[in-house]
């Protein structure tokens, strides 16, 4: 397993995973704005500058099953209240290689910098650039520990015509060769979820992402 977050999550783009000890790592936040939990099968790892010795004697507070300690309310609550931060929600962090030549579907760049989606993506990425079609959109950047994520967000009556699929299959198109593309949906977002699998992306994790209030 690797030592840093960045390192970690290129193994798991690559089939390589923690291994399923029923420990948890704690590893240094990979930038001021990062914090979190990424939880792999009976492994967890959590990204912070918080003591590593806090996180784990917290975890060992619980009165819980070891596996789901990370991403127990009361850790999670504890995590939030010591670093104040906040977040949205718990996760299904997913993943999907580059695919080659352009997208399957004709892209409009948007480069309004305060498009209400652009400035929303900003609390959680760098470089952030978003492409609109037809009933929906598309946001790509880089996230936590300079990974790519991708994000798409469509008109309510445009849903049920794969359009979803297709635009999670083309930010594969619009990410360097050789580069893993990374996506969060929400656990309770079936739809979201199943169109994410459709377009390739495979589940490797749970995962709750900290955000600064400052941002």
């Amino acid at each position: 397993m690797g030592q840093t977050l960045a390192e970690i999550l290129d193994g798991a783009a690559r089939g390589r995973f923690p291994a399923p000890d029923g420990r948890t790592t704690v590893v240094e936040a990979p930038s001021g704005r990062d914090s979190g939990v990424i939880a792999f099968t009976a492994h967890s790892v959590v990204f912070t500058d918080e003591d590593p010795a806090w996180v784990h004697a917290t975890l060992a507070s619980l009165e819980c099953d070891a596996l789901a300690a990370t991403m127990h309310p009361r850790f999670l609550h504890a995590f939030l209240e010591r670093t104040g931060r906040t977040t949205d929600t718990i996760d299904l962090l997913t993943v999907a290689p580059a695919l080659p030549g352009d997208p399957p579907l004709e892209l409009r760049e948007i480069t309004d910098p305060v498009h209400p989606r652009v400035m929303s993506a900003r609390r959680r990425r760098d470089g952030v650039r978003m492409w609109a079609v037809d009933g929906g959109v598309l946001v790509l950047g880089r996230g936590v520990a300079g990974r790519w994520e991708a994000a798409v967000e469509l008109d309510e009556d445009a849903r049920h015509r794969g359009l979803g699929r297709a635009l999670a299959t083309a930010a594969r198109h619009l990410v360097p060769d050789g580069e893993p593309l990374w996506s969060q949906q929400a656990a309770g977002n079936a739809r979201s979820i199943r169109a994410f699998q459709a377009a390739g992306f495979r589940p490797v994790g749970s995962e709750a992402v900290l955000l600064g209030r400052y941002r």
